[in-house]
């Protein structure tokens, strides 16, 4: 589908997953009120079961603002295989309607929850499921190992990915030269998986300082939702 203010076709669902810490939540929550703002229906949907300290309803007063409906599990940090998920979610996947972006767990663990709507996501076929990478990250500052992750992903959630976003950050001492330092290794990520880098991504005044150096930026906000 094609939306005003995307230089590219955007699916009707968009999946964000990658490693702890990748800032997937952030640019999820973005992307939702993107589609929003140019004027398309947008569900958000909080699949992440493993983290809850940085999650999507964190943002809830800002994108109920913004017109987004938003899909929260009552759940955080369980122990228990797969807590029981709200059926709301099976609706954000099966209403072709609507534009859905689901903000799936970090690693293996995390991406779990992600089965049980896969086969409907893989029938309609029309999903983009991407990787987020951070390469400041302990578990993640090479392509190698960033590959290592997104394969333990896609066995536990049976989508593959689709794309790559850099994400790379240092949280608010991020410079424009941070982007510059991973930008390789993004592209050799692209390289090992065989998967286009999509974005760089960058909080509002750094993108503003590449000097059009990536030729795909979009911009953050800020950090803290």
């Amino acid at each position: 589908m094609r939306l005003k203010g995307f230089s590219v076709p955007v699916k009707r669902i968009t999946l964000f997953s990658g490693h702890y810490g990748s800032g997937k939540t952030n640019i999820a929550v973005n992307y939702a009120l993107k589609i929003k703002e140019n004027g398309a229906n947008c569900r958000i949907v909080d699949l992440d079961i493993v983290n809850p300290y940085f999650r999507t309803k964190d943002s809830a007063k800002r994108l109920a603002d913004a017109g987004v409906e938003t899909v929260f599990p009552a759940y955080a940090n369980s122990n228990v295989d797969l807590p029981a998920l709200p059926k709301e979610i099976y609706g954000a996947v099966a209403d072709r309607n609507t534009f859905a972006v689901l903000d799936i767990g970090g690693d293996d663990r995390g991406a779990l929850a992600l089965g049980r709507y896969a086969p409907d996501i893989l029938a309609e076929n029309d999903y983009e499921m991407v990787f987020v990478a951070n390469f400041y990250r302990p578990l993640t500052r090479n392509a190698k190992d960033a590959l290592s992750v997104m394969r333990e992903i896609e066995a536990a959630g049976g989508i593959p990915f689709t794309a790559i976003v850099n994400n790379s950050n240092v949280g608010e001492e991020t410079a424009a030269e941070d982007l510059t330092a991973t930008f390789k290794i993004a592209e050799e990520l692209s390289r090992l998986s065989g998967l286009p880098v999509v974005a760089v991504t960058a909080e509002e005044k750094v993108a503003q300082k590449t000097n059009g150096a990536f030729p795909l930026v979009l911009e953050r906000k800020n950090f803290d939702i």
